[in-house]
């Protein structure tokens, strides 16, 4: 049984809910990238397929989580509309300093910047966050990286460049998963079907 000290202090360091925005990665690119997280880190792969952060862990923090799936759509809707789909290139994977996360970053400049300031402008209450925005896909987060699995992992080369023509709108309270609660499509309304 918890003593009540046990509780405060998992309610401390408990993140508050709040909601993501983030840019699944679909088509080959993504069946290679979930393939690699399969190999090199499962629970990662079994618990989100592979994604761009743009809103959320960096830049920005989470979007209130009180906000109305109304309000979401009615804000971000016009962002979305107002850009083309996103072609980006990803870039050679590094290991965040002094852990095992490795990740394909992406140029924060561009268009995924211009993408997350456009949301980051749009009115909508953000958590504060201590990290600049640093675009990415998460290769390996949960797992201890042998030597062989580090090497194998920052060889990854993905030339094609990824799509990004919808952002998805997730709620998150932990522990529970995320749960979807608004896609919307990049372009305007006659290249996206909106």
């Amino acid at each position: 049984m918890s003593s009540t000290i046990d509780l405060e202090l998992a309610e401390s360091w408990r993140r508050p809910p709040g909601i993501f925005v983030i840019a699944e990665i679909g088509g080959p690119a993504g069946d290679f990238i979930r393939s690699i997280q399969r190999h090199h880190d499962p629970k990662l792969a079994n618990a989100l397929p592979p994604h761009i952060t743009i809103v959320g862990s960096s830049g920005l923090g989470p979007i209130a989580a009180d906000t109305s799936v109304k309000r979401l759509r009615e804000v971000l809707l016009p962002v979305c509309r107002s850009m083309e789909p996103l072609n980006l290139k990803l870039l050679n994977p590094v290991r965040f300093i002094q852990t095992d996360i490795v990740v394909l970053p992406l140029d924060p400049n561009g268009p995924i910047r211009a993408l997350h300031e456009r949301i980051g402008a749009s009115g909508l209450s953000f958590a504060r966050t201590r990290h600049f925005f640093t675009p990415h896909i998460t290769l390996s987060f949960y797992r201890s990286l042998s030597q062989a699995s580090l090497r194998e992992l920052l060889s990854v080369r993905i030339t094609d460049p990824i799509r990004i023509d919808q952002i998805r709108c997730s709620l998150t309270d932990e522990p529970l998963p995320p749960r979807t609660i608004l896609d919307l499509p990049i372009g305007s309304a006659e290249n996206a079907g909106a």
